[in-house]
């Protein structure tokens, strides 16, 4: 056998394994689906974003304790999620935004323990988890406990009464999960920055596979009553792979009670348990 064969055979060889490779990883991807056929994005997630400070871009800054806390309480810089750089606020709506900028870490219904609503729970810095079934998709979240149930192709179950998290209807467009959320409250915000909505909010995900521990995420949002135009976020969630990796509890009422209570208090009251 000659030098050019054994290289030919070689080369073979080496396009081989690069095919079963390819091949295997493939598989690999596509086994993570549903008797159904679906994609199965069963599994915890997180986004790993600084998108919770503020959906916008936005330079690092000075927090709102640094007196106390220095650069510990600092905001990072980020690049945003928002398709296009800026929301598109009609007049009243940006108004309403540079209002809740002044002192928004207190007026923020995060620090009161509020739901997130939808879609802030999914840029939040806690975990949560995807429960698949053909019918019912069930998504759980660390932070505050909040919950959500997503109705999957039952477009007659429809929201009767506002609600933190909206409700979720669901169906598939090819591998891609939409979900339209309606109902939700008004009183939520898209992040720290004081980006808010008004109760005509209709919001759109897209969950899109990009891989067994990857969902490319987006979310559409219409609000003729705050913008100008519909407008998208959209970021990567990514899988938790630890191992024994679960959810941890969050019950964040019993943090903010001693914030909520020197809130109310009556001047001159002496700071105490609420409770008693």
């Amino acid at each position: 056998m000659n030098t050019r064969m054994k290289k030919a055979i070689a080369a073979s060889g080496l396009v081989s394994l690069a095919a079963a490779l390819i091949s295997t990883a493939a598989l690999a991807q596509e086994s993570a689906r549903t008797p159904s056929g679906k994609p199965d994005l069963s599994g915890i997630w997180q986004a790993m974003t600084s998108a919770h400070y503020n959906v916008e871009p936005h330079a690092a800054a000075e927090g709102p304790h640094s007196d106390v806390m220095g650069a510990l309480s600092a905001i990072p810089g980020s690049l945003g999620v928002v398709e296009g750089g800026r929301i598109p606020y009609n007049e009243q709506g940006l108004r309403q935004r540079d209002a809740n900028r002044i002192d928004a870490i207190d007026k923020d219904p995060l620090t009161k323990c509020y739901m997130p609503g939808v879609p802030r729970a999914n840029a939040l810095p806690f975990p949560f988890q995807i429960v698949q079934s053909q019918e019912v998709i069930l998504i759980a979240y660390e932070f505050a406990e909040a919950n959500r149930i997503l109705y999957v192709d039952q477009p007659e179950i429809e929201s009767q009464v506002d609600a933190w998290m909206g409700h979720s209807n669901a169906h598939w467009e090819g591998d891609t999960l939409v979900v339209r959320v309606t109902g939700q409250m008004p009183d939520t915000w898209f992040d720290r920055a004081g980006n808010h909505h008004s109760w005509e909010m209709v919001v759109e995900e897209r969950y899109t596979p990009m891989g067994p521990n990857h969902i490319d995420y987006s979310a559409t949002i219409t609000d003729p009553n705050t913008f100008t135009a519909p407008w998208t976020i959209s970021f990567p969630l990514y899988r938790h792979l630890e191992e024994n990796m679960q959810l941890l509890e969050f019950k964040c009422a019993e943090f903010s009670e001693e914030y909520l209570y020197g809130q109310y208090r009556k001047p001159g009251t002496p700071k105490g348990n609420p409770k008693e």
